[in-house]
């Protein structure tokens, strides 16, 4: 997921790494903060990998700066992790975010439709945890208000995101 993020983030524009970090924390710090432990390794291994490069500038306080640009392998790297995502990053909920918040980086109506269908197919496969056998259970089944809660959040949110997922599909076949 830290790879997807900081690729899409840096394909708009080159970032220092505090810039970058605060990009970071506004798309996931909610669910998964991410330390300077994490951030500079991670950014270690994409530069190792040809992905992004270093380039220094003049601070404007007193020490340089490095500012972090993607290489063309590392737009490649995003856009082919875009057109062909892991099963992973369909079915969990933050990956699905960190993915959804890049794919407009796919210039292909196509290609993004055909993402989006994949998550669509995944939401439209029962949660065993709410099903028993092959029907739905009914929040009023629960006795226990916090797995109710749980089943009624989890429902309306698959129904909004399965009713956008529907009509963007729509619309990118449309284009």
């Amino acid at each position: 997921m830290l790879k997807l993020a900081i690729l899409g983030v840096l394909y708009d524009q080159p970032l220092h790494g505090y810039e970058l970090r605060r990009h970071l924390a506004a798309l996931t710090g909610h669910v998964r903060p991410i330390s300077d432990g994490t951030l500079y390794p991670a950014i270690k291994r994409l530069e190792a990998d040809g992905l992004l490069v270093r380039e220094t500038e003049p601070g404007s306080a007193a020490a340089p700066r490095h500012t972090l640009h993607l290489t063309e392998a590392g737009r490649t790297a995003l856009l082919d992790r875009l057109r062909a995502p892991e099963p992973l990053d369909i079915s969990d909920g933050n990956r699905w975010f960190t993915l959804l918040a890049s794919l407009r980086h796919l210039d292909d109506p196509a290609a993004q439709a055909a993402v989006l269908r994949r998550r669509l197919a995944f939401l439209s496969e029962p949660a065993s945890f709410f099903y028993e056998g092959d029907r739905p259970r009914a929040a009023e089944e629960f006795t226990d208000p916090f797995r109710r809660g749980m089943l009624l959040i989890a429902r309306s949110t698959t129904e909004t995101e399965v009713d956008w997922l529907r009509a963007t599909v729509a619309e990118l076949d449309g284009r």
